[in-house]
């Protein structure tokens, strides 16, 4: 079964992966070493992939696993481009691991056209049934589960959010990286769209996936915020 999550608990959950692995179970000193697979969306530089990866290790260890005694652990790391990530997923599928631990959309998107029989544990993954990566919550199926970050519904609770601090809005745009974000914003976009037209204001959707373009979209803003009170935004993005 697929659980959901909030991004503030993600160093928590990638220990939680270790637990779905099936092998945690049999972990014995002397058992033949083990391999298992990281591909990470995030920069290697990057503090807070570094916590999640320290936090996902020391999951391990607690179940048995230690690094160097009986596993040994492929890290990639794919910095936010959809190129490496797909260059990083073949190379950890060739490894042939027992498991491969898939942070983000792109990430296990790339994993899954590469492998149909690893068994893939994902996290911070929004819309799994709608990407295609399982049949369904309740019973995954295939070689692929994992863990929800949010439900769609929270950009509607957004917008609310939005109309009781500024009152009078005419035009909300909603900022994502199409490239990264589940079935290219459009997952969130419904929601965001069908609250902004029940209240009679315009939804925009503002597309990103570079620093050029945001700073483009963030120009376009500025000049439609010329006009007092008709423009406020909603910013999403798995992985820019």
């Amino acid at each position: 079964m697929i659980a959901a999550m909030k991004r503030r608990e993600f160093i928590t959950l990638l220990a939680s992966a270790a637990a779905a692995w099936p092998l945690a179970a049999r972990a014995q000193q002397g058992e033949r070493m083990r391999r298992i697979g990281v591909l990470l969306s995030l920069e290697e530089s990057d503090p807070e992939g570094k916590a999640q990866l320290s936090g996902f290790t020391q999951g391990l260890a607690e179940l048995g696993w230690i690094e160097g005694r009986n596993l040994r652990m492929e890290v990639r790391w794919g910095g936010g481009d959809v190129d490496r990530i797909r260059t990083f997923a073949k190379d950890l599928v060739a490894l042939q691991p027992d498991v491969i631990v898939a942070q983000g959309t792109p990430v296990t998107a790339a994993l899954q056209r590469a492998t149909r029989t690893i068994p893939i544990v994902f996290v911070v993954v929004t819309d799994p049934v709608g990407d295609g990566f399982v049949a369904g919550l309740p019973h995954p199926g295939g070689n692929i589960t994992g863990f929800l970050t949010s439900e769609s519904a929270i950009t509607a609770k957004m917008f609310e959010l939005l109309t009781e601090i500024a009152p009078g809005l005419k035009r909300v745009a909603m900022l994502f990286n199409p490239d990264t974000a589940p079935g290219g914003g459009a997952y969130y976009f419904r929601d965001f769209e069908a609250a902004a037209r029940s209240t009679k204001v315009e939804p925009i959707a503002s597309r990103a996936n570079s620093d050029a373009q945001i700073e483009a979209v963030d120009l376009a803003w500025k000049r439609a915020q010329r006009r007092p009170r008709c423009h406020a935004r909603l910013l999403y993005g798995e992985s820019y």
